[in-house]
Order: C-alpha cells, then sequence, then structure tokens
C-alpha cells in the first residue's frame, strides 16, 4: 500500500462525525457532557451535521423521533453518560414501541473503567436492552465506522427501530486509520422483504370467499409509506377499512370507505365492523390491546390475514388463518394483482350497514359546555384553520380528540405516541418534525399535564429559529385519568387536579421562553387566535385554550372488557340495528 492510499489517521471522535456525514445524518439532537464531549469538538466543525442543543435529553430523543417520522429518515440523539443516558430511555422505549427508526449515541466513561462504578457510569446497553433493536458498546476507536454505519442499517430496515451506539470516551480520544466499510455484514440479520406468491393467492381466495371483510390498517402501512398501493387496494377491492391510532390519514377520511379509528376510543362503526367482520385483513398493525379489548371476544367470527415484515407480530395475539411475511407496500401491490378483474362478490348490504352505523354516530361537537370551551371543538376549529399541516399530539384525552377530529387527508402528517402512551412527547416531537420539514406548518396538540412535562424545548426552538406552534388544551387536569376516576372511581379524584388556571399562566410561560404566548377563553377568541397565530412563522406560538374540566372522550371501550360494550356516553350503548345486515 502506497503512503497515498494510507486510511487516514483520525481519532475515534473524528471518526464518528465522519461516519455520520457519510450516512447522511444533516441534524443530531443533543448535549454534551464529560464521556461525550470529545465527539463535540468535531461535531462543533462540521459543515454537513447540525446540532441542536436541545434542554432535556428526553427532548433529544423525542425530537429525533419527531425528525423520523416527519422525513421517513433515521433521527440522531446524542448524550453523554450516566443520567444523559438514561435520560434518553424513554424515547427510545417509546421509538420501540412505534417502530421510529432512530440512533443514539451515547457516550461512555474509559474502557478500563467500566464495570467499576465510575462517576456518571450506567450500563446502558443493559438498561436499553428490551427497548432497542439493536445496540453496540465500542471501546476501539478503528470499530466506530463500522458500528455507525450498521446501525443506520438496523434501524431503517425491516421493522424500523431504535439502535443505540455507546462508545467509551478513550475510544473517542484515541486514534486509528478510518476504514469505511464498503458493506454491512450482519448474519442472522436478513428481514424477509417479498411475501411468499403461495400466501398472496390464499390471502385473494379468502377475501372473493367473504361477505363481511374488512381492511384492519396499522401504523407499518406509515412505515413502508405503501399509501398508494393500500388506496388502489380500497378500490380495486371496494372494502371499508379502519385506520389505527398510528395509521390514521393512510387512507383520506373524505373515502367513504374509511370507518375511521377503532378500539379503546374508536368510532362505532370501526369497532361494530371489526366485531362482525368474517375477514380481517391485517396489515402492518400487531392486534394492540387498545384495539382489540378483551382478546378471546375480539372478532369472534373472523378468518384473519396477517401481513407483517416482523413475524413475530403475527399470531402473537390472534390466531392467523393465512401469515404473510414481508414488506407491506409489496404484499398489497401483489395483492391488488391477484385481486385485479376477479370476482369479488357484492358487499353492498355490509357497506351499507356499516355506512349507516358511520352517519349515525358521527359526532359534531359544541363550541361550549356550561359556558365553557369545548377541548373538542378548539381541535376541530384548529384543524379546520390549519388543513394539511403536520400534527403533533401528546398523550391523553387531547390526543383521542385529535385522532377523531383533525383533517385526515394526506398520509405521514400525523405524529403520536401509540404504543408507550408517553405525556411529554408532544413539543419536542413536534420541534424535530419542524427541523425535518422546515416549509411545513407544524402544529402540536397538547394538555395542560403533557406540556408542563417537556415544555422546556421551547427555548431550544425560540434560540434556533423553530417556529413550532402548540395548541394547549386547559382543562385543569389530567384529564384521561380524571376521566377513569369519574366513570369507575366515584368521582374521587385523587391528584389528577394540575389547579393549572392559576399556576403557571401559560402565555407568559410561553413568553419567557422566547415563545409567542396566547389564549382563547370564548369561541371568536379560539379564530382570533389562530388567525394569530397561523400568521407568525418566525418563532413559535403557544396558544392556551381554556376548556372544561369534565369532557370526555367517546365511545369508550373500558379496559378489559369487549368491544361489543362499546359505550357512546355514560352508561349509553349504540344500538346496532341488525336488520340492515
Amino acid at each position: 500500500m502506497t503512503e497515498a492510499t494510507q486510511p487516514k489517521q483520525l481519532t475515534g471522535a473524528q471518526a464518528l462525525v465522519e461516519s455520520l456525514e457519510r450516512v447522511g445524518v444533516d441534524v443530531v439532537f443533543g448535549i454534551p457532557g464529560g464521556a461525550i464531549l470529545p465527539a463535540y469538538d468535531p461535531l462543533g466543525q462540521s459543515q454537513l451535521v447540525r446540532h441542536i442543543l436541545v434542554r432535556h435529553e428526553q427532548g433529544a430523543a423525542h425530537a429525533a423521533e419527531g425528525y423520523a417520522m416527519a422525513t421517513g429518515r433515521v433521527g440522531v440523539c446524542m448524550a453523554t453518560s450516566g443520567p444523559g443516558a438514561t435520560n434518553l430511555v424513554t424515547g427510545l422505549a417509546d421509538a420501540y414501541m412505534d417502530s421510529v427508526p432512530i440512533v443514539a449515541i451515547t457516550g461512555q466513561v474509559n474502557s478500563t473503567a467500566i464495570g467499576t462504578d465510575a462517576f456518571q457510569e450506567a450500563d446502558i446497553r443493559g438498561i436499553t436492552f428490551p427497548i432497542t433493536k439493536h445496540s453496540f458498546l465500542i471501546t476501539r476507536p478503528e470499530d466506530i465506522p463500522g458500528a455507525i454505519k450498521a446501525a443506520f442499517h438496523i434501524a431503517g430496515t425491516g421493522r424500523p427501530g431504535p439502535v443505540l451506539v455507546d462508545i467509551s470516551k478513550d475510544a473517542l480520544a484515541s486514534t486509528a486509520p478510518f476504514t469505511w466499510p464498503s458493506t454491512v455484514d450482519l448474519p442472522g440479520y436478513r428481514p424477509t422483504i417479498n411475501p411468499h406468491a403461495r400466501q398472496v393467492r390464499q390471502a385473494a381466495r379468502l377475501i372473493a370467499e367473504a361477505k363481511r371483510p374488512v381492511l384492519y390498517v396499522g401504523g407499518g402501512i406509515v412505515k413502508a409509506q405503501a399509501y398508494a398501493e393500500l388506496n388502489e387496494l380500497v378500490k380495486i377491492s371496494g372494502i371499508p377499512l379502519v385506520t389505527t391510532l398510528m395509521a390514521r390519514g393512510a387512507v383520506p377520511d373524505s373515502e367513504p370507505l374509511n370507518l375511521g379509528m377503532p378500539g379503546m376510543h374508536g368510532t362505532v362503526a370501526a369497532v361494530g365492523a371489526l366485531q362482525r367482520a368474517d375477514l380481517l385483513v391485517a396489515l402492518g398493525t400487531r392486534f394492540d390491546d387498545r384495539v382489540t379489548g378483551k382478546l378471546d371476544t375480539f372478532a369472534p367470527h373472523a378468518k384473519v390475514i396477517h401481513a407483517d415484515i416482523d413475524p413475530a407480530e403475527i399470531g402473537k395475539n390472534k390466531p392467523v388463518d393465512v401469515p404473510i411475511v414481508g414488506d407491506v407496500k409489496l404484499v398489497i401491490a401483489e395483492l391488488n394483482q391477484q385481486l385485479r378483474g376477479a370476482d369479488l362478490g357484492d358487499h353492498s348490504a355490509w357497506v351499507t350497514y356499516l355506512s349507516h352505523l358511520k352517519a349515525k354516530y358521527a359526532f359534531t361537537p359544541e363550541p361550549t359546555k356550561d359556558g365553557v370551551l369545548s377541548p373538542e371543538y378548539c381541535i376541530k376549529r384548529l384543524g379546520e384553520v390549519a388543513g394539511d399541516a403536520i400534527y403533533a399530539a401528546g398523550v391523553g384525552q387531547h390526543q383521542m380528540w385529535a385522532a377523531h377530529l383533525l383533517p385526515f387527508e394526506k398520509p405521514g402528517r400525523w405524529l403520536n405516541s401509540g404504543g408507550a402512551g408517553t405525556m411529554g412527547y408532544c413539543v419536542p416531537a413536534a420541534m424535530g418534525a419542524q427541523v425535518g420539514a422546515p416549509g411545513e406548518v407544524v402544529w402540536g396538540i397538547d394538555g395542560d399535564g403533557c406540556f408542563q412535562m417537556t415544555n422546556q424545548e421551547l427555548v431550544t426552538c425560540a434560540l434556533n429559529g423553530i417556529p413550532i406552534k402548540i395548541a394547549v388544551i386547559n382543562n385543569e387536569s389530567l384529564g384521561m385519568v380524571r376521566q377513569w376516576q369519574t366513570l369507575f372511581y366515584g368521582g374521587r379524584y385523587s391528584n389528577t387536579n394540575l389547579e393549572s388556571r392559576r399556576v403557571p399562566d401559560f402565555p407568559m410561560l410561553a413568553e419567557a421562553m422566547g415563545a409567542v404566548g396566547l389564549r382563547a377563553e370564548t369561541p371568536d377568541e379560539v379564530d382570533e387566535v389562530l388567525a394569530k397565530a397561523m400568521a407568525i412563522n418566525d418563532r413559535p406560538v403557544v396558544v392556551e385554550f381554556v376548556c372544561h374540566k369534565d369532557a370526555m372522550v367517546w365511545p369508550m371501550v373500558a379496559a378489559g372488557t369487549s368491544n361489543d360494550d362499546i359505550m357512546i356516553a355514560r352508561d349509553l350503548a349504540p344500538d346496532w340495528e341488525d336488520e340492515i345486515l
């Protein structure tokens, strides 16, 4: 090897930054600290990678999620050892549950000190083992390029998910030849992408035989960006569909066959369709308990076709008649080929029945209740004003109202914490989405409880020119918990009253963090503040909506009960009208 062709000598920190540049990273959300500090010197000099200094590591992880959801690329967060790394854990768990591709890079104490309880040492690989797709502990600088390339490959392929790369401080500080691997060699990691043709043919036969089929569409459709294929399947088959919380927008709500969201707080039509179906075509979904209710009563008359890229999900909760392992985009494309021109029978009575349920139980919120703003009305008006914005939601009642009332006409514009149900997700996720999609309007819909967990990232947004807009639904309580206390605990409101009409003053808090703070207490003011918020695009905006404390999310299936026991209001069940079938 000549001197000119010899690998260049780089410190591990320099190798890390160059590796990030080579995999196409353009932004990292993080906070420096002792163990990761060597990396921040070359990172600060990079012309390709922007670092955004967050105010809490949890915010960095959620921002990486928001970036990934808005762009379809792998998000990146960075933290130091010990508490820096452990502060990422909630975001990693969130990303794992919702199959979001992120790479978390953490500093670790010197390799010679690992296992000695050194200052700010934590076994972050061990801590995150159950909530990461894979993890690396790197103690030699020459291993950094290969680990980074592999981490991004694992995070973004197959079923996406979070990957952790933990690097000891001496590996970052030491020098070694930089060698970029030409390929990723991961024995045993071979995601099945192409579905088996025989299974697709079997699925097509079941669909042709079904009298009451339903497309049960999950978040895997979003990860695979299988929107065109799914919409074609709906047109070819004429089969009604439901879109889970993670799949809202995959098919426009204006599509007559779209029955909305199923599950604990699903629509009557969506829940009824699953319960009365004779065939479920489950696409990129995992039969979550929030959808199935009491599992042994879920879709009792239905045969099941289940397509997913993760074989571990198939049959995990619900027995399956036709399993299809593969990329759901390719699965649906092949299914469309099989169904195009086929005799699929007459589903008109089934469609008429479900359309009747959809119309009968459609919900139009009133502006006020007892003279106080209705939170549902505020969210609906926000959607009408903002249109096809990118929306991020926190967790709780406002999340469910948003899932029902926002305008889901375009795909890939809905971010929320589904599997983990992480309060505090909204503000940093909206921040990450705005960074990933700087030309878009990004609205966060948060509750007064959620907002108080991670609102410090508004400072990050103000200082970095990230003009997110946050709607705070202030019902002065932990609303979803209060709803349960009303329904199941005799109205004994133990520790759910936030008193957030007194402290804090949300508009003043927003102003103190460099954002614009607005408040609405009447229907007229709702439109006024929304117009003002939409006109501000050079800094973050927080709009507080002072809302009724006792608004409830309906419909509702109580935890542990059957979907057949759905309530449309307290002690009120829907009239299923069997004679329509």
